[in-house]
């Protein structure tokens, strides 16, 4: 992570006239007083992001917003209405037949679902003919969750629900996931998140302790970063025009890619696959539970600044253990 400090002053030469000398003399001067005062600005800066701030507070309230807008007032970037073919073609290819293999008892999460349509075209008859493979054992399909910060359901969510038995689909809206205790949502065998609270969260570390406490053992969560660092990419030269949105540092600013910090999680199996859409690097993650005894390497957050999505920066570090339904500052 490229720290936001200037650079050190070019080398004054020895062989100047008494009259040079006293001219780059005063420019090193000005270079110092320009140098003060931008250190002085970016203490201002790194001081303002500290939780609580007005400054932090600002691009809280600018990312509500964001959340809370309706018809025109939703901004370029802020996708509520992805289809199911649109889940199959961004995330991992095992993504589409973890779906089709899941039978009546399973459970599937969708994190960051706006208006429900990817799980409506998961009970619209279109989708057993286009997966024929499985559909004698899919019986009744699965259960569906929808959740969502806002309530963006339509008429088609309320008409596909009425036609279906009780519960069968469910649509959670008003709370973040750190909200809902284990009790209220039970356990997942399947967990989306296309641009939801994964790419939202000011808390990742948290994020993912509640993603994995809500996903059954074996079960596998899917999802995808926008304009991140890949696995494969350390350089950073190899993306100059690219701003990346969410970076985590070591201790030490030397860059971690989120994919090396998901394989760090104890009690998990990731596999990630970077892409490259006009110019755009992204990456797809699948991570399956493989025991129960998680722990999550603590990300502490050190800027957020409002946006679809946010820019995010984190830096490895320690903190107490948090749990499902603690106060945080998570999507």
């Amino acid at each position: 992570m490229a720290p936001f400090t200037g650079k050190g002053t070019p080398p004054v030469s020895t062989q100047r006239t008494v009259s040079e000398s006293m001219i780059a003399l005063k420019n090193t001067g000005i270079r110092i007083v320009v140098l003060l005062v931008f250190q002085a600005l970016w203490l201002e800066a790194s001081h303002s992001q500290s939780p609580g701030s007005p400054a932090i507070d600002a691009e809280v309230s600018k990312q509500e917003a964001i959340y809370q807008s309706q018809g025109e007032k939703v901004p370029e970037g802020y996708v509520i209405d992805r289809s199911l073919l649109a889940y199959a073609s961004i995330l991992s290819s095992e993504f589409d037949r973890s779906l089709a293999n899941l039978g009546p008892t399973d459970r599937w999460l969708d994190i960051g679902a706006g208006e429900g349509r990817a799980i409506l075209d998961y009970y619209a008859p279109r989708y057993d003919s286009m997966h024929p493979e499985g559909r004698e054992r899919r019986g009744r399909k699965a259960q569906a969750v929808a959740m969502s910060i806002e309530d963006r359901r339509t008429p088609l969510w309320h008409k596909t629900a009425a036609s279906l038995e009780a519960n069968k689909i469910r649509y959670l809206s008003g709370r973040r996931l750190r909200e809902y205790s284990l009790e209220e949502l039970g356990k997942f065998q399947l967990i989306t998140d296309v641009v939801g609270g994964f790419s939202y969260t000011r808390d990742l570390s948290l994020f993912m302790e509640n993603v994995l406490t809500f996903l059954d053992l074996n079960g596998i969560f899917f999802s995808l970063l926008l304009d991140v660092l890949p696995e494969n990419g350390a350089n950073r030269a190899l993306y100059p025009d690219t701003l990346f949105l969410t970076e985590i540092a070591n201790a030490d600013d030397s860059d971690v890619s989120v994919c090396s910090w998901l394989k760090s999680i104890a009690c998990v199996e990731v596999t990630c696959e970077s892409r490259t859409e006009a110019k755009r690097p992204i990456e797809i993650v699948r991570v399956r539970k493989i025991c129960n005894g998680v722990a999550v390497p603590a990300l502490v957050p050190l800027q957020y600044q409002a946006g679809t999505p946010p820019r995010r920066q984190f830096q490895l570090g320690s903190r107490s253990p948090a749990s499902p339904g603690q106060n945080s500052t998570t999507r």
